[in-house]
Order: structure tokens, then C-alpha cells, then sequence
């Protein structure tokens, strides 16, 4: 039973840096990461100076 109960602790606190870990990776930007007067373009997946027709 203590063995069991060892593991579980050890696991709850391990889990949150475990899925921390895994949340960071390939994040790609996005429009909330553009400067101010620039627009995200989704063809391009960049930000762009939009252009005003």
C-alpha cells in the first residue's frame, strides 16, 4: 500500500512540469505577438504592414 501511495504522490508532483514540458513546444506566432500597425497573414503565417486599398 505504501508503495502505491509513494507512486501517486510522486506522480501528482511531477505531472504539472511533465505537462508544462509539453505545452512549450511548436508554438507558432500569432496575431497577438505582431507589432502595433502590423496584421497577421495567415498565407504567409507572419505578420505583415497591412495595406489599405
Amino acid at each position: 500500500m505504501k508503495t502505491k501511495t509513494a507512486l501517486a504522490v510522486l506522480f501528482l508532483a511531477l505531472a504539472p512540469s511533465l505537462a508544462s514540458a509539453m505545452c512549450s513546444r511548436d508554438h507558432a506566432e500569432t496575431a497577438s505577438t505582431c507589432a502595433d500597425g502590423m496584421k497577421w497573414d495567415e498565407a504567409s503565417q507572419s505578420c505583415v504592414t497591412p495595406i489599405n486599398s
